[in-house]
């Protein structure tokens, strides 16, 4: 992306033209409200200009609304701190309302709906509500704040993707018509959103391709374009691609420390990590998105669903305790919100840590109810993920026609929804296919054991010639762990020195 075209420094201008003249206190609250529309997501060094924005205030409760209602988005945009962001907004609120100003009032509960939902609140609905019978905002925070447009968030949360379509195509030509540039991204983002999950994947990439056209012609912070590129990318694209767009989104958002697409990026970057095979990237990846969240307070998990990812990740890197932990701990509040497609990914993941621990049947006969979860949920690519993870399991009991059969299925599905990248993971290996081509792909077996795929890339770096002190260093593992890890290689295949471990895997 080009260097960014910067409002900001316009708006600066502005504002220093005002305020070196004898204005008003309301027309300096105005200039200095406009530097911090216009500073996109890099509001954290903006403190001393709100502080100067509420001190003009001071007297009139509609500009100390106004003033209010930019805190609020700031406290939880570069703060991470929605439970701060939500009384700023309650401030805003009693303001706007002293001072008979339904739209502000409108825009305070929104806040109040958006940050009850990110803590798990559940009065957050009703909130929403109260602010949807209260008059529409227009200018100058715009559509993306109005509770109209929460209310398509939710709805794509709830995985009520219908809805949220629906509504949709009601805001974005409105939008488009009379609306900001920020207001037209954020309903592009989320329709590519609404349709990438609806297994409409050109139309999600089409509205991701307007989304980062727009923020280069409009000067927009790129950090958020760059995560619907990546995620696009990741469903519809290629795997390549969306991890450049990804650490091109995780750089932009530290930079500007938007706490909030940085940890959006991350999670992008940390699903292709996952699906490509680097799974200990992934873990480290995907670690970094649940401390970033933690550190925002999320409670949530239908919000940026990467507890499932995290879990499968931790799996695949024989981590089954840290897996089992995080299942339990997020599953709880999953059920206590009722958020059925969270759970049907917790119960995915939870899957592949049956088979992992040898309770194949119980492990088949969870993703498959939980690929009849995804269908009623009408999640297809859920649906076919969920295919793979039990076509996996499958091949590790050696049961090679439901494999295929689950292979096959996923494939369609994949093909269908034009999720390219997916659907290249389904088409199965040749019998023949040796593990340098299937590495990083699930469990492998071959002689008389299963490996599972921690295990084969220990193996594979051994057949390579590392010392146990040279696999550690790649492994992210201590030497003891590398240590007891190759002694189940040995047992699981029957081999007792290097150079049978190297016949072994060449024989596969």
């Amino acid at each position: 992306m080009p260097a960014r075209n910067d409002p900001a420094p316009v708006a600066r201008r502005a504002a220093e033209a005002v305020l070196a003249r004898d204005a008003s206190p309301a027309d300096r609250v105005r200039a200095r409200l406009a530097v911090i529309d216009a500073a996109g997501q890099a509001l954290a060094d903006l403190d001393e200009t709100f502080a100067h924005a509420m001190a003009d205030a001071a007297g009139d409760p509609a500009l100390q609304a106004a003033v209010q209602l930019r805190v609020a988005t700031k406290l939880n945009l570069s703060d991470g701190d929605p439970v701060r962001s939500r009384a700023a907004a309650a401030e805003a609120g009693a303001l706007a309302a002293t001072g008979g100003d339904q739209v502000a009032e409108a825009m305070a509960l929104t806040v109040r709906a958006r940050m009850g939902r990110i803590l798990g609140d559940h009065g957050a609905e009703e909130i929403l509500a109260q602010a949807l019978a209260l008059p529409a905002p227009a200018v100058p925070l715009g559509m993306r704040h109005a509770p109209q447009y929460l209310a398509v968030r939710h709805a794509l949360f709830d995985d009520r993707l219908a809805d949220a379509r629906e509504q949709l195509l009601v805001l974005l030509p409105a939008a488009e018509r009379t609306g900001s540039a920020e207001d037209v991204f954020e309903l592009l983002r989320s329709f590519s959103e609404v349709e990438l999950r609806s297994g409409r994947c050109a139309a999600g990439a089409a509205h991701a391709r307007r989304a980062l056209e727009l923020t280069i012609e409009a000067g927009l912070s790129p950090g958020p374009a760059w995560y619907v590129a990546a995620m696009a990318e990741s469903v519809g694209g290629s795997f390549a691609r969306a991890a450049g767009y990804a650490r091109r989104g995780v750089q932009a958002s530290e930079e500007e420390r938007d706490q909030v697409f940085l940890s959006r990026s991350l999670y992008a970057l940390g699903l292709v990590e996952l699906a490509t095979g680097e799974t200990v990237k992934a873990v480290a990846t995907l670690r970094r998105v649940a401390e970033l969240e933690a550190a925002q307070q999320v409670v949530d998990p239908s919000i940026l669903r990467w507890h499932g990812e995290l879990a499968e990740a931790l799996v695949a890197a024989d981590e089954p305790a840290e897996a089992a932990a995080l299942l339990a701990e997020v599953r709880s509040v999953a059920v206590d919100l009722g958020r059925a497609g969270v759970v049907a990914a917790l119960d995915r993941a939870e899957g592949l840590l049956l088979s992992a621990r040898s309770e194949a049947d119980a492990a088949v006969a969870l993703l498959r109810s939980t690929a009849e979860r995804f269908e009623a949920l009408d999640l297809p690519l859920e649906r076919a993920r969920t295919l793979l993870a039990l076509a996996r399991v499958e091949r590790r009991r050696r049961r090679r026609a439901p494999a295929r059969a689950a292979l096959q299925e996923a494939a369609e599905v994949f093909t269908r929804a034009g999720a390219t990248p997916w659907a290249a993971l389904a088409i199965e290996a040749p019998a023949g296919a040796g593990p340098g081509r299937s590495a990083g792909r699930g469990p492998v077996g071959w002689g008389t054991g299963v490996l599972t795929e921690a295990e084969t890339r220990l193996a594979l770096l051994v057949c390579q010639g590392a010392s146990n002190q040279e696999a550690a260093d790649k492994l992210f593992l201590s030497v003891k762990t590398v240590e007891a890890r190759l002694t189940r290689i040995y047992q699981k295949l029957d081999v007792r020195s290097r150079a049978q471990l190297a016949t072994a895997m060449q024989r596969r």
